[in-house]
């Protein structure tokens, strides 16, 4: 799976980061991926692409600071056959999904 590096949000827009055990503040999470400043349908596309370079069983977090986002990479995680064990606000215009990677 390509990682993508950290970057300033203010220098080159949105950061998209792939972080690994350990880094995540939800416990169980393994790896964090921050698409915020992204829009449907990327958000899910990238979601489903860092769990597609997961195992079976590992957690991943993602944070979105859309609401469209907040509310359909639930759903379509879930018809792609991933379990969310949650999605919830992580604080003004910020929302959290932890999905568990199933196929």
């Amino acid at each position: 799976m390509e990682r993508v590096g950290e970057r300033s949000r203010a220098a080159a827009g949105p950061l998209t980061r792939v972080s690994h055990a350990g880094e995540g503040t939800v416990a169980g999470a393994g790896r964090d991926l921050d698409l915020r400043g992204e829009v449907c349908p990327y958000t899910f596309l990238k979601a489903k692409l860092a769990l597609e370079g997961m195992g079976r069983g590992e957690v991943l977090r993602v944070v979105v600071d859309n609401a469209t986002s907040a509310q359909d990479v639930p759903r379509s995680l879930t018809g792609a056959g991933q379990t969310v064990l949650g999605a919830e606000p992580l604080g003004e215009g910020v929302w959290v999904i932890v999905v568990r990677k199933e196929a």
